[in-house]
């Protein structure tokens, strides 16, 4: 993970559609199980309504951190690794736990966690991620349990482009302290694609704009987005998916709302 100073810490003010696409250029299931509302309506462009909330949920992300956060990535072969952490969007950082298994449901270390253990502690900010043992014992939170561990406990790298890395790379650049522009967002081709209930809460899911030069009914998803946002009426969001080149099984964010307890821990960022 790349190593920078307090001052250097701030992304660029970009929109959320324009990060997005970045990371889909470089490189789940979720926590509840959903259910598309049937009222014979088929997807369409989203209004000018639909396009401010899809626009307010980046501040409303930035305002409510740090926030719980479960990330669910499938690799090669059937491997799946589950992230659950918390994110600060206002220090851009993010620390958790992870947990990798294999098609069988049998702990099986791959990919971008390979030669680590099938369990472990992992933090995050726009530069990279590290690794780390975890306790023994230990049940506090992730976020304390990081606290106690030396920066030479890191196994540190710059971001690949693997669903891992790549969902890491999304999810730590959701926030900001703005809105962005809906009326761009609208005419990027962002798309309402129906109604769903996440844990009993009524949800809009959208397709994200189209990439720069993609047109509509171009290639194997007819020229749309490969991310999906599910956003409640006062624009928070709740699920980010991400469709990766090659696999079946995109990759899941799911937020779970503020974790006012979580302090993040300086260590695996300072330069000492």
């Amino acid at each position: 993970m790349a190593r920078k100073s307090r001052t250097s810490r701030r992304t660029p003010r970009r929109t959320l559609w324009y990060i997005s696409l970045i990371v889909i250029a470089v490189c789940g299931t979720g926590l509840a199980v959903h259910r598309t509302l049937s009222d014979g309506t088929t997807e369409r462009p989203v209004t000018m309504e639909e396009a401010s909330r899809l626009a307010l949920s980046r501040l409303n992300l930035y305002q409510a951190s740090p926030v719980a956060v479960t990330l669910t990535a499938t690799e090669g072969g059937g491997v799946v690794v589950r992230v659950r952490g918390v994110v600060d969007y206002r220090t851009h950082r993010a620390v958790g736990s992870y947990e990798v298994t294999g098609a069988s449901g049998s702990a099986r270390p791959s990919g971008p966690v390979a030669g680590q253990l099938d369990h472990g502690l992992i933090v995050w900010d726009t530069g990279g991620l590290g690794l780390a043992t975890a306790p023994e014992g230990d049940d506090s939170p992730t976020w304390q349990q990081a606290e106690h561990i030396p920066r030479s406990g890191w196994s540190a790298r710059s971001y690949t482009a693997d669903p891992l890395d790549a969902g890491l790379q999304l999810l730590i650049g959701l926030g900001a302290d703005r809105p962005d522009n809906p009326l761009l967002l609208a005419q990027s081709g962002a798309r309402w694609l129906g109604r769903d209930h996440v844990d009993g809460r009524g949800y809009d899911r959208f397709a994200g704009p189209r990439a720069q030069g993609a047109t509509t009914g171009g290639g194997p998803e007819g020229g749309r987005s490969p991310l999906t946002y599910w956003i409640d009426g006062g624009g928070v969001l709740r699920r980010v998916t991400m469709r990766m080149p090659g696999l079946g099984t995109p990759t899941t964010v799911e937020f779970s709302g503020r974790d006012g307890r979580a302090k993040l821990p300086e260590a695996p960022w300072i330069t000492g």
